[in-house]
């Protein structure tokens, strides 16, 4: 883990991880074999928000093969792509993982883990107990309508950037740039940070 994720950033919500959880973490990547880096976007809107998404991030972390390494802070925002006020507002967050599964297999995993949680896909852009994207890949490139990555509208979405910014302000979006220049680029309107809110690493 590196010393920003333990020693936390200038951002006020972003909370410091314990030493303790920083040691359990590394000493977890023993039990991985080159892996690889992965983001992934997680949401809610129904439910118990915040619950959905800390049961997301245990239930990656359960995965053999993952290593949840950074939680992002939360953000509240408004709907995407829907009339406003015709849905609840999203928590949403952004994990970091590593991890020895393709891509393939890490999506079937985040599929099963919205499935786990009642998601419901009647309609695009409808509300949801949670979302699990995959936003990137190490630095895969792929157009397969399955999984494209990286994710073809992560650039464009600052729920998706800002959370990513918090935990790896370093971060590069793959044939797109520096996360920060395209922070700058898109409005955050809608797009709220909750530092009354906290979600864990798993211990």
């Amino acid at each position: 883990m590196t010393a920003f994720f333990a020693a936390g950033h200038s951002d006020p919500t972003v909370q410091p991880v314990p030493a303790s959880v920083v040691q359990k973490v590394d000493e977890a990547d023993t039990t991985l074999h080159n892996p690889h880096r992965a983001v992934l976007s997680l949401g809610s809107n129904l439910g118990n928000r915040l619950e959905n998404i800390q049961g997301a991030i245990d239930a990656l972390e359960d995965t053999p093969g993952v290593r949840v390494k950074a939680v992002s802070p939360v953000y509240e925002t408004e709907p995407w792509g829907v009339e406003p006020g015709s849905q609840p507002s999203y928590f949403n967050a952004v994990v970091v993982l590593k991890t020895t599964l393709p891509p393939s297999s890490l999506l079937e995993r985040a599929q099963a883990v919205e499935e786990a949680f009642h998601r419901v896909r009647d309609e695009r852009w409808g509300p949801r107990t949670l979302d699990v994207d995959i936003v990137a890949y190490a630095d895969v490139v792929s157009d397969d309508p399955l999984l494209t990555l990286p994710h073809p509208r992560a650039h464009e979405r600052a729920f998706v950037l800002a959370p990513w910014h918090d935990v790896d302000p370093e971060a590069r979006l793959v044939g797109r740039g520096p996360v920060a220049l395209l922070l700058d680029d898109v409005t955050r309107e809608g797009v709220t940070p909750r530092a009354d809110l906290e979600l864990h690493l798993p211990a």
